[in-house]
């Protein structure tokens, strides 16, 4: 099975499974007991494949919990993270669902007590709280028992009847396919942006190839407003494990948001020793300030937001924010978080940030921030993207890609605002359209109404904005017109009017005369 058609194949699942609880569960929380069963599941059957240890005569589904000794479930949540005894596992408790009366009740011991596997272990905090949002006896199932678990039983054997064969061996991203459709599907519908919490794959896919272009290795790669994880997990996706030498750093404001991207590392198996994802403001209570440097940030922060800036006298002298003499305004918070992500940023290292564009013309706080950056060579490259990109959204957002090596003073400017391809409600980018963006990022080579490297003394006469359209020249789609030729012509016409108009007359002079 092709990709295409794996993902077509679990979009119809999907909906069917929506079919089958509509009208009780709201869409938007529908997406989080379908994300929830598909995170219960993987973790079952990555849990039994690893006692297992591929010995196909070994069937840990079958065993009693009983007969578990206390040596191996303790082997087992030092190195998995957790621990589920067989009468726990996804495919035991789906089996039984439909004659199970407390099928809800149940679920939620099993979750409990799966998360509390992991007290007083290292993976105590990665694992608290993972369930949080599969509330199994919330009224939005139902409001008899009978409700609630005939609408549990048929997401849990909705999802299993997914068959792609083994997670990881799947042709498609299980869970970040699974995460778009439903945001695509439902994020209009329950007035919440799902751009905020979701950066598409193939735009993730741009950003981490930016972030880590021709890094043999990074220490770690950090996204400061991660949402579900999906932009460190494409560098997961695209690079060599190895390249990735400590692992995944996250932080997201969003609680629900924040567990998703716990469930993300553990679906695509990085261990809970190989990622580190924090819940709280980056802005004002940021995380991880022991960790940095970091080789490789990508980040998708919420645009124009809102932040306390100059209202905490204390931000100023703040070291993320200090270098550059102001803080970003109170109403547009998206140099905060590019001035944080220059921070945490290494020497080698690049930072690719989606970023709105108009803070790239503005003046005031954000302009004073620009020429700090400009000043300081920081600035390697500015991208336009087409629009409608996103789902919630329909602008043409840019990137920004910041270093702390460039070899010269000259920064890129990239218009790829035509690069797209219109598919159901949303364009995207076609890997052709990535490698084509790429090559221009890699050579620096101007291409014309493509790529444009500006010098510092140009970027500076024009009050350093940073707008791909102030450096790279649209390309003139209008017909060209040869005015001499069209001259004769209107003479031409002219002349032809006037010898009508001539004979219209005399006829009529003619026909005038002969009725007198």
């Amino acid at each position: 099975m092709t990709s295409n058609q794996q993902r077509a194949a679990l979009q119809r699942q999907i909906w069917q499974i929506a079919n089958d609880v509509r009208g009780a569960v709201d869409g938007w929380d529908f997406k989080q007991y379908v994300l929830g069963a598909l995170f219960y599941r993987f973790i079952s059957e990555n849990f039994a494949s690893y006692l297992e240890g591929g010995d196909d005569s070994i069937h840990y589904a079958e065993f009693s919990d009983k007969v578990i000794p206390s040596e191996i479930k303790d082997d087992a949540i030092k190195t998995k993270g957790y621990f589920i005894y067989p009468s726990q596992l996804f495919a035991n408790v789906a089996a039984s669902a439909n004659t199970n009366e407390s099928l809800n009740t149940d679920l939620a011991r099993i979750f409990s007590a799966i998360e509390s596997s992991a007290n007083g272990y290292p993976s105590e905090r990665d694992i608290k709280g993972l369930f949080a949002d599969f509330d199994t006896t919330s009224n939005r199932l139902g409001n008899t028992v009978a409700d609630k678990n005939t609408r549990l039983a048929a997401v849990l054997k909705g999802v299993a009847g997914l068959d792609f064969g083994e997670f990881e061996d799947s042709h498609i991203d299980l869970f970040g396919d699974a995460y778009e459709f439903l945001i695509s599907n439902y994020a209009a519908n329950a007035g919440k942006s799902g751009g905020e919490f979701f950066t598409p794959q193939h735009v993730s896919k741009l950003i981490a190839q930016l972030a880590m272009h021709k890094q043999t290795s990074v220490n770690k790669i950090y996204d400061p407003a991660c949402g579900s994880g999906s932009l460190l997990l494409q560098a997961k996706k695209h690079f060599d494990n190895h390249l990735i030498e400590e692992g995944f750093f996250g932080q997201e404001i969003n609680h629900t948001t924040y567990n998703l991207a716990r469930m993300n590392m553990f679906l695509h198996n990085i261990n809970y020793d190989k990622f580190n994802i924090q819940l709280g403001n980056t802005l004002i209570a940021p995380h991880f300030g022991d960790e940095k440097p970091f080789d490789a940030i990508v980040s998708n922060p919420p645009y124009s937001v809102k932040w306390i800036g100059a209202d905490d006298p204390t931000l100023i002298n703040d070291d993320r924010f200090a270098p550059a003499g102001v803080l970003a305004p109170k109403s547009k918070a998206d140099f905060a978080f590019v001035l944080h992500a220059l921070s945490y940023l290494s020497s080698k290292g690049r930072a690719a940030i989606v970023c709105f564009p108009g803070i790239f013309y503005r003046g005031g706080a954000e302009q004073k921030i620009r020429q700090y950056l400009v000043d300081n060579n920081y600035v390697e490259t500015v991208i336009s993207l087409a629009p409608n990109l996103f789902f919630g959204t329909t602008i043409a957002v840019n990137i920004l890609v910041l270093s702390k090596h460039k070899t010269d003073t000259k920064t890129q400017f990239i218009d790829a605002s035509g690069l797209f391809k219109k598919e159901t409600n949303n364009n995207i980018l076609t890997d052709a359209h990535i490698e084509q963006i790429m090559q221009a990022f890699d050579s620096k080579t101007d291409v014309e109404h493509f790529a444009k490297s500006a010098t510092f003394e140009a970027i500076a006469a024009n009050d350093y904005n940073l707008s791909v359209s102030s450096y790279v020249e649209a390309k003139n789609d209008r017909e060209v017109v040869d005015i001499t030729a069209l001259n004769a012509e209107i003479t031409r016409i002219v002349a032809r009017q006037t010898e009508l108009r001539t004979q219209i007359d005399a006829i009529v002079a003619d026909l005038e005369g002969q009725s007198a």
